[in-house]
């Protein structure tokens, strides 16, 4: 991993469709806007995009924490955008704050945090965890 700057920003955009929004995840009775967590499945792929330039071919960041606040409703047909930014690079520990809007209003802002990780060793933990599970493992 290269050294991973503060401002570094990266974003991410979808059209909203019927697969986003809330009444298909959760209440059908909801309105047919936004669900929050495609929401925040859009702001952690702008904090990934803002450091992907830095990262090794074998490495990614998983996310670990996200403190979110979801502010206005986008109904079917809108460009949800989220725009993330470092504000801390230690070590492994990415911090963002990021901000989403459709084109209208912003939509939500958070405070995220990313871990980089070793994508094959990564790997290994899991396999093991899964074995355990398959009572395969000791």
């Amino acid at each position: 991993m290269k050294p991973i700057p503060v401002g570094a920003k990266g974003s991410f955009s979808l059209i909203v469709t019927p697969e986003h929004l809330a009444n298909r995840f959760k209440d059908t009775m909801l309105p047919p806007v936004l669900a929050t967590p495609v929401m925040v499945m859009i702001m952690e792929n702008a904090a990934l995009n803002a450091i992907k330039p830095y990262l090794d071919a074998n490495e990614s960041a998983v996310g670990t924490r996200v403190d979110v606040t979801h502010l206005a409703a986008t109904p079917v047909g809108m460009r949800a955008t989220a725009h993330a930014e470092v504000t801390r690079a230690e070590g492994r520990r990415i911090d963002f704050k990021v901000e989403a809007s459709d084109g209208i209003d912003t939509i939500g802002t958070a405070l995220h945090e990313r871990m980089v990780i070793d994508m094959v060793k990564f790997g290994e933990k899991l396999q093991k965890k899964a074995d355990a599970a398959a009572g395969k493992g000791s």
